[in-house]
C-alpha cells in the first residue's frame, strides 16, 4: 500500500472510531435508539462522508452534490455522527437526539441539513434513490446517488420492484449498499425470511454486485471505485457486517438492535472504543 493510500485508510480508521464512540454515547443520552445497526455500517459510511461523496457540507443543498439516502433510518445515529464530523452541524447537536423540538430526530427528517428525504419506513429507500437517479439522468448532470438498505428492509417486496426499476432504466449512476448484518428486530435474518442467494438474486435483476467486507475499508473504497467507473447497470455492494461491531457485548446481539445501553453498559462500551 502507498503512502497515501495508507494515510487516507489511516484517516478514515480514525473516523471510524470517533463515530462508534459519538453514536454510543448519543444513544446512552437519548435513553434510546439503534446501537447495533448503527455501529454495523460505520466504515460504509465514514468512506462515503469522507472518501467518496463529492459534497460541500457548508453548502447542504449545493445543486451538484451527489445524493445519499438512507433507508434503514433507524441507524441514524450512524449518519448523524458522519454529518457532525464532516462539518455539517456542531457537535453539540448530538446529544439533543431524539429530544423534542430537536433537529435530530429517532429516524431522519428533513429538518436536518444534509437530509433530502426523510426515511423509517422500511423498503422505500431504493424508490426514492431511484427518483434521484432518473433526476440526474434528464438533468444530464454527473452526480452519483447512494442508497443504504438493511438486510431485514430486504424482505420488503418494493425494494425487488425497484430494483427491477433501477435496471431497466440502466441508472449506472446509482449504487445501493446493503448493510448484511444479519440480524433484524426480531431475530437472524435467515430464520425470519432467508435472502440467500442474495448476490444471485441481485445479478438476475441486472445489477453488478459486489461482495466485500463491510468492515475493511480499502475493500469498500476499492468497491465504491468500481461503481464509478461501471456503466449500463445500476451497481449494489453487499458488506458483510457484524451487527454492533467495534463493541464486545453488543456484537451479534439482537437485544441491542432497539436497545440504548445503561450507565455502566456505557462506560464499558467507551472504554472499549478507546475513550480516556
Amino acid at each position: 500500500m502507498n503512502k497515501e493510500k495508507n494515510d487516507k485508510v489511516k484517516m478514515l480508521a480514525d473516523k471510524c472510531q470517533q463515530m462508534r464512540r459519538l453514536i454510543v454515547k448519543m444513544i446512552a443520552e437519548a435513553g434510546s435508539g439503534h446501537p447495533g445497526g448503527s455501529l454495523s455500517c460505520v466504515e460504509i459510511m465514514a468512506c462515503l462522508y469522507f472518501a467518496v461523496l463529492n459534497h460541500r457540507p457548508h453548502q447542504p443543498y449545493w445543486s451538484q452534490r451527489d445524493r445519499f439516502h438512507l433507508s434503514k433510518g433507524h441507524a441514524c445515529p450512524c449518519w448523524y455522527a458522519a454529518l457532525s464530523l464532516s462539518g455539517y452541524f456542531e457537535e453539540k447537536e448530538l446529544w439533543t437526539l431524539r429530544k423534542f423540538g430537536s433537529l435530530l430526530q429517532g429516524h431522519p427528517d428533513r429538518r436536518t441539513p444534509g437530509v433530502d428525504v426523510a426515511s423509517g419506513s422500511l423498503g422505500q429507500g431504493l424508490s426514492v434513490s431511484i427518483g434521484m437517479s432518473l433526476a440526474a439522468k434528464i438533468d444530464q448532470e454527473e452526480r452519483k446517488v447512494y442508497c443504504l438498505l438493511g438486510d431485514g428492509e430486504l424482505e420488503e417486496g418494493n425494494v425487488w420492484e425497484a430494483a427491477m426499476a433501477a435496471a431497466h432504466f440502466k441508472l449506472d449512476n446509482l449504487c445501493a449498499i446493503v448493510d448484511y448484518n444479519r440480524f433484524q428486530i426480531d431475530g437472524s435474518v435467515e430464520k425470519i425470511m432467508n435472502i440467500e442467494p442474495l448476490g444471485d438474486k441481485w445479478k438476475a435483476f441486472g445489477w453488478k454486485v459486489r461482495e466485500v467486507d463491510g468492515h475493511n475499508i480499502e475493500e469498500l473504497l476499492e468497491a465504491f471505485g468500481s461503481f464509478k467507473t461501471t456503466k449500463g447497470k445500476p451497481t449494489v455492494i453487499i458488506a458483510h457486517t457484524i451487527k454492533g461491531k467495534g463493541v464486545s457485548f453488543m456484537e451479534n446481539v439482537v437485544d441491542f438492535h432497539g436497545r440504548a445501553p445503561t450507565k455502566a453498559e456505557t462506560e464499558k462500551a467507551l472504554k472499549e472504543l478507546g475513550e480516556d
